[in-house]
This record gives C-alpha cells, structure tokens and sequence, in this order.
C-alpha cells in the first residue's frame, strides 16, 4: 500500500512553541529527550538571570522554520542537542 500523504514531523511544533514560551526552563530539550540539555538551561537561566533563555527561545524558532524532515533528521534522529 502507498502512502501518498506529505511527511509530517511529530514533536516538531510542540518543540518549537515549547521553546519559545518556556524555552528558559529547557522544557523544549526535556520534550526532546535532551535530559543534560535541558537541566544545562534551567541553570544557564538561573546563572544569567534569565538572559540565557533567549537560547531557548531562538531554539525554538529554529525548529519551527526547518522542514518537517530535516526537524527529525537533525534533532529526532541525529540527537543534536544545541541549534
């Protein structure tokens, strides 16, 4: 059976609007299964007093503005835990 239907990422809009609402907690990275990633936010944030959340928010827009495809291959699949 063919299956005509467009690729569609799964986690790839939750991610991206996770980032970018509560991307200076590292929920994104924890959605993803980027469990060092993601604690490593929480305590950039508290470091910087809340200016690293900016990494989660341009994370966030990042994912939103990549294909469906090359979102899986490069975050999904190739575990890139940063950008």
């Amino acid at each position: 059976m063919e299956n005509n239907q467009p690729y569609k990422s799964e986690k790839k809009i939750i991610a991206g609007i996770l980032g970018i609402l509560v991307g200076y907690l590292g929920i994104h990275k924890f959605y993803l299964g980027y469990t060092k990633e993601g604690v490593i936010q929480i305590i950039a944030t508290f470091i910087t007093f809340g200016f690293a959340g900016l990494i989660g928010f341009i994370e966030g827009i990042i994912y939103l503005t990549k294909s469906d495809e090359e979102f899986d291959k490069t975050y999904v699949e190739g575990h890139k835990g940063w950008f």
